[in-house]
């Protein structure tokens, strides 16, 4: 089945449609990981985006269960180089293609995606069309140009949970190896879901975490009556800065002087924007497997995926150090208060996929509420 890829700057490039039949708009970004393709289309980070994988060939270790980010795909369209004819590997249980089908994401293969690649990083991020359905070229770029832009959505909204949940279950994939030494009392954490991939929800609980998890829109009053001690801020898409009930909720959760706070992603680009910081949209993004970030001495290579940074310059260097940087461009990977637990990172630590460089990140988090549970016993001795 014939298939386009139809760009706003009026670019058309014709290939083979697989997937579901249709037409998907949104964002057209890339990916440079060689791996972990059902991870990234099933991360909420990229709802609203038609994702390119620089990597040549797709599906060829099929669909399982245990690789899934959340229940159902979060792209907008899948566009790739080849689609692998057949799926082997011992965990398969279905074929990319058919599993794109049964959740309606519409697929493109056959087009040079290094053409594709060298257009966003030439011109950046740019809205886009995937169309198997048949729809005309200039139809689909008068919509593609309707479309609106990334900058001002709030999408987080759109992915969080409807209702509160536990979690307490590390990942189910037998041999990740990195289980930790567990608590003789779990922490309790709270989770703010702005889009919270599984990976990280299982890497809290394998460091020792029992994790309510709570809508975006949660208020301090919600959060503080579960008595955490820890509270965590997850990843999600769209434009921070307009995730304005996130940003209320970590200015209030500052004013708790001694309650470990830690961000992933969006989360720490909502916590730089409670500390007083500004954020703005990257030219084409960080999405891959293989970033390097860095600072005091320490090299970590990392996963990727977002759009949006915080304004170094806009941070208050008494109050916030930047810990790490993006070794690449420069941009902020990495905060802490001066004065209090708190944390945040731009980059995924849970990998999923990708590196394990950066897991320490959260026996960090575990480590300050361990301190806490510390002066907490001393007060009451005293």
């Amino acid at each position: 089945m014939d298939a386009l890829l139809v760009l706003a700057d009026g670019t058309v490039l014709r290939g083979r449609g697989f997937g579901a039949i249709g037409t998907a708009i949104g964002e057209v970004v890339f990916n440079t990981g060689m791996t972990g393709y059902q991870e990234v289309i099933t991360d909420p980070s990229y709802t609203g985006q038609l994702i390119t994988f620089t990597y040549p060939e797709l599906g060829n270790t099929g669909i399982n269960g245990e690789d899934l980010e959340a229940d159902v795909p979060a792209v907008n369209a899948v566009i790739t180089r080849e689609l692998a004819p057949a799926a082997s590997n011992w965990r398969s249980s279905g074929s990319l293609e058919s599993w794109l089908q049964q959740h309606g994401v519409v697929g493109l293969s056959g087009v040079d995606t290094r053409a594709v690649v060298r257009l966003l990083r030439e011109g950046g991020a740019i809205n886009g069309a995937v169309s198997n359905d048949g729809t005309s070229p200039q139809e689909l770029l008068q919509r593609v140009r309707q479309a609106p832009s990334m900058e001002g959505q709030n999408l987080a909204a759109q992915v969080s949970t409807a209702s509160p949940y536990q979690w307490q279950q590390a990942t189910a994939a037998g041999f990740d190896q990195r289980l930790q030494a567990q608590p003789a009392r779990p922490y309790r954490v709270v989770a703010i879901d702005f889009g919270i991939k599984r990976a990280i929800l299982e890497r809290l609980s394998a460091h020792g975490c029992h994790v309510e998890v709570l809508p975006a829109s949660a208020g301090i009053d919600e959060v503080m009556a579960l008595q955490p001690e820890g509270v965590f801020l997850s990843n999600g898409p769209g434009d921070p800065a307009v995730v304005s009930s996130g940003i209320a909720l970590a200015e209030a959760l500052l004013l708790q002087p001694q309650l470990p706070l830690f961000g992933i992603c969006l989360g720490h680009q909502i916590l730089g924007l409670a500390l007083g910081g500004t954020t703005f949209k990257l030219g084409y993004g960080h999405r891959g497997l293989n970033h390097p970030c860095g600072g005091d001495g320490l090299v970590e290579i990392t996963s990727q995926n977002h759009g949006f940074a915080i304004d170094a310059a806009s941070l208050d260097s008494k109050r916030v150090a930047i810990t790490h940087h993006n070794l690449n461009d420069g941009t902020v990977a990495a905060l802490e208060m001066r004065d209090q637990p708190v944390f945040g990172v731009q980059y995924h630590p849970e990998a999923s996929p990708g590196p394990h460089d950066a897991d320490h990140h959260f026996s960090r988090f575990t480590t300050l509420m361990a301190e806490r549970r510390n002066i907490d016993k001393m007060e009451r001795l005293q």
